[in-house]
C-alpha cells in the first residue's frame, strides 16, 4: 500500500502538539509494516534546525490561487531511521516566518491564503512527481481542502483519480473558519458554498471541508470519536459528523518508545525498567528535586505537570487547588509549561512564595519533561477536554501514576483505581468526571491515600501501567485497517 501523509507538522523538523508526534513516528511504524510511505509538509523555516539534510528536488510548479499563479518548488529529506521520505513544499512568501500559524494568539491574516496553496501544491507534488499513491492521509484544517480537491477539481485526473482520502481530527476546536469571500481563494465553485459542504454560519470552513469530503475519517480516541457527535464536545460540526458516523473511528496515538522509555532515555539521572524502578524513580526524583531546588525529601509525593498554559488543560482548576494545597498539604510540585500570561503569573508567585514546595519552568523543554515523567510519583492530567493526550501515555511508561478528568483519550486509557479494579489488578490511575476543583481535588487525595497508606497497591498500579503496550505498533495496525476500509468505500463511491 502506497500511503502520502500531509501534514503541517512532524517530529523532528515542527512541533507543536500532537500532530508533530503522529506524524513523525506513525509513517516510520508503518513502514516497517511493509506500507510505502512519504510525508509532505510546508517548508517552515524550522525545519532547517532538525540537523536533518535537506536536498532541492528538480521539480517545480504553478498553483492557482484565487487570481495569482504561485509558484512553489519541492525539497526532500527522511524522518530518523531513513524508511520515509518527506518532501517539503517550499513557497517562502508563505512558509518562511519566525513562526507556523501565527504570531502569539492572533492567526496570521493570509491563513486561508496559504493553506490553500498548500492543498493545491501536496496534489501538484503527486501529478509531478508521479508519485504512486493509494492513500493520501490528510491532518486537521490545514490540509482539510485536499479531500475536496479530490473529489472535485482533480477527479478526473489520472494521477488522482484512484487515492482515497483519509482525514484525521486531532483537535476539532481548531477548524480553519474563513469569511465566505476567502471562498475566491480555493477556486472551488461556488456551488459548493452550501450547509452540506463548505459553509458554516456565513462562513467556510476548512476542517469541515475535509470531514464532508474524506471516503474515511478518524480521531486520535475511541471516546473523543463519540464525544464530537454531541453538541459539548463537537464545536459546531457534530450533525456533520453524525451524519459521517459510519466512516468515523478513533484510534489512539502510540508512543514512540525509541524516545520515551525510561530503560533507555539519555536524559534520565539513572535508567529503570519494571523491575526496578522503585530504585530508579527514587534517584530520578531526589535529582528532580535539586534541579527544581526542592527540598531533598523522597518521603514527600511529588506531583507533576507538562503542557500548555492554556485554559484546555485545566489550569484555571490546577491553580486553585495550589493556592489551597500549598499552604496544607505535604505534597510538592513539579511544573513545566508556557502559554497564556493569566496562568504563568500565578504559577510564578506561588514558586516564590513556597520554595522548596513547587517548583516552575516556563518555558519548554523536551529534556526536563522526560525527568519529571521519571521523577514525579503522581502526573496530573485534568484537562476540560482530550482528544488524546500523550502525556498520560509517558507516565504509564515512567511509573508516574496518573490523575486525569476523564475525557476523551484520558478516559480511554486510564483505569481508575476503584476496590474491583485494585482487586483485579487493573487499575492504572485515578479518575474524576464531574469538573470541577473540588472532584479534582478528590481524585487526587484518592491518589495520594493509596500513596501513603497502600504501598504494595501503589507498586502493582505502577507496574500494571508500565506493562501496557502503547506503542505505535499496536496504531499502525488500526491506522491500516482504517486505510483498507477508505479503498474499498472510494472504489464502492467512484
Amino acid at each position: 500500500m502506497n500511503i502520502l501523509l500531509a501534514t503541517t507538522e512532524a517530529v523532528p523538523f515542527v512541533k507543536t502538539g500532537g500532530l508533530g508526534d503522529v506524524a513523525g513516528a506513525l509513517p516510520n511504524e508503518l513502514a516497517r509494516r511493509g506500507c510505502q510511505v512519504s510525508v509532505v509538509m510546508p517548508a517552515f523555516r524550522h525545519i532547517y534546525q532538525a540537523g536533518r539534510i535537506i536536498e532541492g528536488v528538480d521539480c517545480y510548479f504553478d498553483v492557482p490561487v484565487g487570481s495569482k499563479s504561485i509558484r512553489g518548488r519541492v525539497l526532500k529529506s527522511t524522518l530518523p531511521g531513513d524508511l520515509v521520505t518527506v518532501y517539503f513544499i517550499d513557497q517562502p512568501t508563505y512558509f518562511d516566518r519566525d513562526h507556523l500559524y501565527g504570531v502569539g494568539n492572533k492567526d496570521y491574516p493570509d491563513n486561508c491564503e496559504r493553506f490553500v496553496f498548500f492543498s493545491r501544491a501536496v496534489l501538484e507534488l503527486v501529478r509531478t512527481l508521479k508519485l504512486p499513491v493509494d492513500i493520501l492521509h490528510v491532518n486537521d484544517w490545514q490540509t482539510g481542502l485536499i479531500p475536496a480537491y479530490l473529489r472535485t477539481e482533480y477527479a478526473d485526473s489520472d494521477a488522482h483519480e484512484h487515492i482515497a482520502s483519509v482525514m484525521t481530527i486531532h483537535n476539532i476546536a481548531y477548524q480553519g473558519r474563513f469569511w465566505h469571500w476567502d471562498m475566491l481563494l480555493t477556486g472551488l465553485d461556488w456551488s459548493h458554498f452550501n450547509w452540506r459542504e463548505l459553509e458554516f454560519y456565513g462562513d467556510i470552513n476548512l476542517l469541515k471541508a475535509g470531514i464532508v469530503f474524506a471516503d474515511a475519517i478518524n480521531t486520535v480516541s475511541p471516546t473523543y470519536a463519540k464525544e464530537i457527535q454531541t453538541p459539548k464536545f463537537g464545536c459546531g460540526l457534530e450533525g456533520v459528523l453524525q451524519s459521517r458516523q459510519d466512516r468515523l473511528r478513533g484510534i489512539i496515538n502510540g508512543i514512540d518508545e525509541s524516545e520515551w522509555n525510561p530503560t533507555t532515555d539519555p536524559h534520565l539521572a539513572m535508567n529503570y525498567t519494571v523491575g526496578n524502578w522503585r530504585q530508579g524513580k527514587s534517584f530520578c526524583k531526589a535529582s528532580l528535586q535539586k534541579e527544581l531546588h526542592l527540598s531533598p525529601r523522597l518521603d514527600v509525593p511529588l506531583v507533576g505537570m507538562v503542557g500548555r498554559l492554556v485554559q484546555q488543560k485545566g489550569w484555571h482548576l490546577i491553580i486553585p487547588l495550589l493556592e489551597s494545597w500549598l499552604q496544607q498539604s505535604d505534597v510538592q510540585w513539579a511544573i513545566l509549561g508556557s502559554g497564556d500570561p493569566a496562568y504563568q503569573g500565578p504559577l510564578m508567585e506561588l514558586a516564590s512564595k513556597y520554595p522548596g514546595k513547587i517548583g516552575v519552568r516556563i518555558e519548554f523543554s523536551n529534556a526536563l519533561a522526560h525527568r519529571i515523567e521519571a521523577g514525579s510519583d503522581i502526573f496530573l492530567m485534568p484537562s476540560q477536554f482530550e482528544p488524546c493526550g500523550l502525556n498520560q501515555l509517558y507516565s504509564l511508561k515512567y511509573g508516574a501514576v496518573p490523575v486525569v478528568h476523564a475525557t476523551g483519550g484520558l478516559a480511554d486509557t486510564i483505569v481508575d483505581h476503584t476496590p474491583d479494579t485494585a482487586a483485579s489488578g487493573t487499575a492504572t490511575g485515578f479518575a474524576f468526571s464531574h469538573y470541577s476543583v473540588e472532584d479534582l481535588a478528590g481524585a487526587l487525595q484518592r491518589a495520594l491515600d493509596v500513596y501513603r497508606n497502600d504501598p504494595a497497591g501503589w507498586g502493582r498500579m505502577v507496574e500494571t501501567g508500565m506493562l501496557q503496550d502503547w506503542s505505535w505498533t499496536r496504531s499502525a495496525r488500526e491506522y491500516q485497517q482504517l486505510y483498507e476500509d477508505a479503498l474499498r468505500w472510494r472504489r464502492g463511491n467512484a
